[in-house]
């Protein structure tokens, strides 16, 4: 056998199949280390989103609150709403996102409401609502004031009122703007009877019908009001009906006025505690007589006070 030949032979066969098998091999894995690197698997289902209430069937012209499960797994971060025509605005509590949510005096039957959760990934999931509520037993009393405001309000008051009521809502815009000032202790303004009931429809001199927003509490000219949580001054001012007034501004949405003072104790701006004293029982704006009338609001939507201390206590 000659060189030449014995060189040919020792030469390895080339198998085109084997070469093309691997070559496609490598495409292949190229192809799917590329894929892993562009491609993530779809995020797991979130949870079901668990809304529920306290009092399970809240009363008509009382607040209540709302509450979305928010534990450890659900990693739910936020929530944002809508209940009785008022924006929600939840804070984080323990295991859930909780909100005073109010039932407005004149619904019947339900209140419509919706909650949406946020997710840290920024997927949300919203919920709709029906909740039922029981009417409230609101009675009807007939009172005697001076004539100016036993008759329909002449042109110089409407233009007050007017004036009187964007003054109360810019309050409510600022509160619903506001993170919670609130804390748990919260107090009555004065420790005194009640002397006329949230609700109570009303007539003056024969001739105005009105349903009386607050809850007026026994009080003698000059006694001390004091604030009834913790909050900043939104308001201090004279208005037609309410005469002289402080409106506090407790964040989350919760505003409370204290109206017919005689006298004032703050100021625009001051930062005050459950128990401050913020001003003096009068006899001040329409009124039979001196005493304190206490009013409570969610956004605009006024409330039984008695049932914003019953939700913290």
């Amino acid at each position: 056998m000659t060189e030449q030949n014995a060189a040919a032979r020792a030469k390895p066969r080339r198998h085109p199949a084997r070469t093309a098998l691997a070559v496609a091999a490598a495409v292949i894995l190229v192809a799917a280390a590329a894929f892993a690197l562009i491609y993530d698997p779809p995020p797991p289902p979130l949870p079901p989103l668990e809304v529920t209430w306290t009092p399970t069937e809240p009363t008509q012209g009382h607040l209540f609150l709302i509450r979305v499960a928010a534990p450890p797994d659900s990693g739910a971060v936020s929530a944002t709403g809508e209940a009785g025509g008022e924006t929600l605005h939840f804070h984080a509590a323990e295991s859930a996102l909780e909100s005073f949510a109010p039932v407005p005096i004149n619904a019947t039957d339900s209140v419509d409401a919706w909650v949406r959760a946020t997710y840290p990934d920024g997927r949300t999931q919203t919920d709709s609502l029906r909740i039922p509520i029981v009417a409230g037993t609101y009675e009807h009393e007939r009172l005697t004031v001076a004539p100016r405001f036993g008759s329909p309000p002449n042109e110089e008051d409407q233009a007050r009122l007017a004036r009187d009521r964007e003054k109360a809502a810019q309050v409510a815009r600022d509160a619903l703007a506001t993170p919670r000032l609130w804390s748990p202790t919260m107090v009555m303004p004065r420790p005194y009877r009640v002397t006329s009931e949230f609700g109570t429809g009303r007539e003056f001199n024969g001739q105005i019908s009105s349903r009386h927003m607050g809850l007026d509490l026994q009080g003698f000219m000059g006694d001390t009001v004091v604030a009834a949580a913790d909050g900043v001054v939104a308001l201090v001012d004279g208005f037609v009906y309410a005469g002289n007034l402080v409106y506090l501004n407790h964040g989350g949405g919760v505003v409370s006025g204290y109206f017919h003072l005689s006298e004032q104790l703050v100021e625009a701006g001051d930062t005050v505690t459950a128990g401050t004293p913020i001003g003096r029982v009068g006899a001040t704006g329409r009124v039979t007589g001196p005493h304190l009338r206490w009013v409570v609001r969610y956004g605009t939507t006024s409330v039984d006070p008695r049932s914003l201390l019953a939700l913290v206590r």
